[in-house]
């Protein structure tokens, strides 16, 4: 069938971002199927939300909560947004800086749309969540990857360099995704520095705030005059189990939250009421939520870590990356290239696509491929720490095993 053309921002919607998650799509099916497959390609806690949450929930629905609400969200979800955010960041926020929207990505969405004109250059530490250069593409805005030092830290330098009079915004995740890498105060400072040197935007993704394993968590928000600059997105999602009730948030300067409004008017019309409803009891009655689900994740990166780890330990060619948060383990498997010559994927001579497909069949396992998540993490894959104890383990022993026998 054949019609009009699309439009040409369509084109920068899919790539190498959108094709990683086939495998993923491949391991549900299998295991809908009830075949033995340990999906271990996204980030989606095996847990169910806290039960203030959905009791708040189904109440309001009861109670005949099936209404329009506020655009950006009721006085009271924004207020225990501004008190959980604070309490992470340190500082105080106003409910008025903050909005409500369907999730971490959809904040994402609105705030580039309201920030960058097509054509802006907006810089991105590689490697970065799958949708970001897709996010920007959307907006007519160009993604501009930084490759970073080793160890996936941002390399200042590099970023300083890749400015130019087209340079409109600096976006990132810390906690990132995929890495679990936490930024420093150094780090924080220098970017906040060059924010403020060439008047840029700065979209901080803290999505995985509440998961960072040992020490605070740093935002960038608290720079002195980054306030003024600064785009924090948020949600519930990680850190209460709550990534289908799609509630999340953005905190921005006023005049952002103003426009912010308008889009969601174009946009969305309001989150549904009993969702917000479940989301301001997870906020103000299920407190020691994140720290369960830190504490677990923490348990399950050791666990995967040391096991992993102890391949190497036997000269086998991988290597680790221990986060620092959140619920991912990063894997080098590019030393085992030379086993994975001939395995049909979509992105050929990639040793992480290689050896996420050939583990998805050989195995019964679902990694991603580093790959999508930029140039820098190709020749990783990214490992979910989201099932249960036993059937991380049971994975693990699964690809011990396939290591071990490529390896061979």
């Amino acid at each position: 069938m054949t019609g009009p053309r699309l439009a040409r921002r369509c084109e920068a919607l899919g790539g190498t971002g959108a094709e990683a998650w086939e495998i993923h799509g491949r391991g549900q099916a299998a295991a809908a199927r009830g075949e033995d497959v340990i999906v271990l390609s996204v980030g989606d806690p095996e847990s169910d939300a806290p039960i203030a949450a959905v009791d708040a929930a189904v109440d309001a629905l009861r109670s005949g909560d099936h209404h329009y609400t506020p655009i950006a969200g009721r006085a009271a979800l924004r207020s225990a947004i501004a008190e959980h955010v604070g309490a992470q960041v340190g500082v105080e926020i106003d409910p008025d800086e903050v909005m409500s929207f369907a999730g971490t990505q959809n904040a994402l969405f609105a705030a580039v749309q309201v920030l960058f004109d097509p054509g802006d250059e907006v810089l991105v530490a590689d490697p970065a969540y799958v949708t970001y250069a897709a996010t920007l593409g959307a907006a007519g805005a160009v993604a501009v990857p930084v490759a970073p030092l080793d160890g996936f830290r941002p390399d200042l330098a590099a970023i300083e360099a890749a400015v130019t009079d087209r340079t409109r915004g600096l976006m990132f995740a810390s906690p990132a995704n995929p890495t679990g890498v936490c930024l420093d105060d150094d780090e924080l400072d220098a970017l906040a520095d060059l924010a403020r040197r060439h008047d840029l935007w700065v979209v901080a993704d803290e999505v995985y705030a509440d998961l960072v394993f040992d020490g605070p968590h740093r935002s960038i928000r608290t720079r002195p005059g980054l306030t003024e600059r600064t785009v924090l997105t948020g949600s519930v999602s990680k850190s209460h189990a709550m990534t289908g009730w799609r509630a999340g948030w953005a905190v921005a300067p006023r005049p952002v939250v103003r426009q912010l409004g308008l889009l969601g008017l174009a946009m969305l019309y309001g989150l549904p009421g009993f969702v917000q409803e479940g989301a301001v009891a997870a906020l103000t009655e299920a407190g020691s939520t994140p720290a369960t689900m830190r504490d677990r994740y923490r348990r399950r990166r050791d666990l995967v870590v040391s096991r992993l780890e102890g391949l190497a330990d036997d000269g086998l060619p991988i290597r680790v990356l221990t986060p620092a948060a959140g619920m991912f383990v990063m894997v080098d498997v590019s030393g085992l290239a030379p086993a994975l010559v001939g395995v049909e994927t979509k992105r050929p001579g990639s040793a992480s696509a290689a050896f996420a497909e050939s583990l998805f069949t050989g195995a019964a396992v679902s990694v991603l491929d580093g790959g999508a998540f930029g140039e820098a993490a190709d020749g990783w894959v990214r490992v979910s720490l989201c099932v249960d104890d036993e059937r991380l383990a049971e994975a693990v022993d699964r690809i011990v095993d396939h290591v071990r026998r490529l390896a061979a």
